[in-house]
């Protein structure tokens, strides 16, 4: 598989998807609104960015497999396999926050190869292939060369349906809010780990989250120089559904901060 001439065809597609979604910004009625779970929206513009993003990637690569989370197409697990969010930050995207993202990336086997993550309303796209590294808007991008956590700015999401960690997760707050130069939570993992591969965030931690909401963002911080790992110092967050992210001189630091609470 030729990665590098991939790469441009699938930051196009998710650029259309991008601009359908942007196009549909502040349109959304509220009797479009579905509640799938507890605290979990979607509507049409969900389920067609994902049909956009099917139909073309399909196109790309004939016999791959699709997980999305919208299920628009059957799920299955091949060797070559896209893992798509379509709308990242639905609930920003509902309410009109301007901060929401389309996030693909494509797995080999078990290995993440590609992903794409494009900020919709800034226009934004974060690109990275295995091997490649990772660039905005076509110019190269690195996480941030910070070993001080006291200079470091943190990035997280709050669980919206899996309390059970609350306490930890909490304590774990309070530390960084005691240790670092400030914690932010904008509502989009898929751009908090872009914004991790491009240096704007020191590090980034979440649990609950799919594998769709992470995928994309692993991949991109991992080729932007970066390290990443699961609440156990593991590398299976897509499995487990908690990741740590951050530049590899201060990630020790601050993934002890998260494994002494928040670990299984």
């Amino acid at each position: 598989m030729d990665l590098e001439a991939l790469l441009p065809q699938v930051i196009a597609t998710t650029e259309r998807a991008a601009d359908f979604i942007r196009e549909q910004f502040g349109k959304v009625a509220t009797a479009d609104i579905i509640t799938k779970d507890h605290n979990s929206l979607v509507s049409y513009v969900d389920r067609e960015a994902e049909r956009l993003l099917v139909d073309e990637l399909r196109q790309l690569l004939p016999d791959s497999t699709f997980l999305t989370e919208e299920e628009t197409v059957a799920q299955k697990r091949g060797a070559w396999q896209w893992i798509i969010d379509p709308l990242d930050g639905t609930t920003n995207f509902l309410h009109g926050l301007p901060h929401f993202s389309v996030s693909v990336a494509l797995r080999h086997h078990d290995e993440l190869v590609l992903g794409v993550v494009t900020d919709v309303t800034k226009r934004e796209t974060f690109a990275g292939r295995r091997g490649g590294g990772v660039t905005l808007n076509g110019q190269p991008v690195r996480t941030r060369p910070n070993a001080d956590l006291s200079a470091a700015l943190i990035a997280t999401g709050f669980p919206y349906y899996d309390y059970s960690r609350v306490e930890p997760f909490q304590q774990t707050l309070e530390c960084f809010m005691r240790q670092a130069r400030g914690v932010r939570r904008f509502g989009s993992a898929a751009l908090d780990l872009a914004w991790v591969a491009c240096g704007r965030y020191d590090f980034f931690f979440e649990y609950s989250l799919h594998a769709w909401d992470m995928a994309a963002g692993i991949l991109l911080v991992e080729e932007a120089g970066g390290r990443v790992r699961d609440f156990v110092g593991g590398t299976d967050s897509l499995t487990r559904g908690d990741v740590m992210a951050g530049g590899r001189e201060v990630f020790d630091a601050a993934a002890q901060i998260v494994m002494d609470r928040c670990r299984d």
